[in-house]
């Protein structure tokens, strides 16, 4: 599809794309879209709103799992809007102070992810190595600091960005591949030196979720350390099931970012839909699993779940004796 512009709407506008060569089935696949975000807006809030109600939940790490909610309830709102535009509207136009908006929230908000993570392995640690204090070193005043010090940290790493892609020069397309704006692509239009940029985009990198993830998996190591030492067999499922969720979220958010990685990096003579279905992966899928596997795998969610549905009975006439 060619899209015409003039040299005033150049300097100010980048064009989205959806799935490029389908545009008459936009329509048909905007419904899977729609069914996706409606899940992960339903099920994040539904979890948010039990933790947020019932009392007994009000530790730790529930407080932590409410954390992660609201950081991908605001992940798949930062897509939704552009995601969904092109695929009802046809909306392709997006300004460029938007583009940058849009951009910033959405890196912000996967740090913050990684971040999340990272303070829920330190409560599993804490819980399981050393439960006679898990009380005292996470209490809630810290669990607040540690929830700040993550949104700060994520949101001072991203500032620079869009103010370092604001002083390129776009001399080339500004047809972008995707249905929303990321900092790599924008960054590859530019016809001046990028070298800045990427740069300080792998330092970012580096110190966010190359540390989170070296942290939770040295978390994990001492966790296997202590349940390993445990003479009960029982005690040691127990221990380790506690786990269970959070190894799953971890999982649900690192795989998929390697694997964009890899094929940005090395998958140019991929067709370009692998690209796409990637990064839909990346954005979308954790934001729509967490709270499905905190719902069947967390006892405590899955009960207060089933009992804010018990009011939904069958009618008299339908049960049975």
């Amino acid at each position: 599809m060619t899209i015409l512009y003039n040299n005033s709407l150049q300097k100010t506008t980048f064009f989205l794309t959806g799935f490029q060569g389908l545009e008459e089935l936009h329509g048909w696949i905007s419904i899977p879209f729609c069914s996706i975000y409606l899940i992960v807006i339903v099920g994040n809030l539904t979890i948010l709103h039990i933790i947020r109600t019932d009392v007994t939940l009000h530790e730790s790490m529930y407080y932590f799992l409410a954390m992660l909610a609201l950081t991908d309830l605001g992940l798949c709102l930062s897509t939704l809007p552009t995601v969904m535009g092109i695929f009802w509207f046809d909306a392709r136009e997006i300004g460029i102070h938007a583009c940058f908006i849009q951009l910033f929230f959405i890196h912000t908000l996967s740090l913050v992810e990684s971040s999340v993570l990272l303070s829920m392995s330190i409560d599993r640690y804490v819980a399981i190595c050393n439960p006679l204090r898990y009380s005292t070193v996470l209490t809630p005043a810290r669990i607040v600091r540690m929830g700040l010090s993550s949104v700060c940290r994520s949101a001072l790493l991203i500032f620079p960005l869009p103010f370092l892609l604001k002083h390129f020069q776009y001399c080339r397309s500004h047809v972008l591949a995707h249905t929303y704006c990321l900092h790599l692509e924008i960054m590859k239009l530019a016809c001046s030196s990028i070298i800045v940029n990427d740069i300080y985009g792998l330092f970012v990198v580096a110190c966010t979720i190359g540390v989170d993830s070296l942290l939770i998996f040295l978390s994990y190591a001492l966790i296997l350390r202590t349940v390993l030492s445990i003479a009960s067999r029982q005690e040691r499922l127990r221990a380790l099931n506690t786990c269970v969720s959070h190894i799953c979220a971890v999982l649900l958010f690192y795989i998929p970012m390697i694997g964009l990685s890899l094929v940005h990096r090395f998958g140019e003579h991929l067709p370009r839909i692998v690209h796409l279905l990637m990064s839909y992966v990346y954005l979308l899928v954790p934001p729509l699993m967490n709270p499905i596997v905190y719902s069947i795998k967390t006892k405590q969610i899955r009960q207060r779940i089933a009992k804010k549905f018990e009011f939904i009975k069958l009618p008299r006439c339908f049960r049975q004796d």
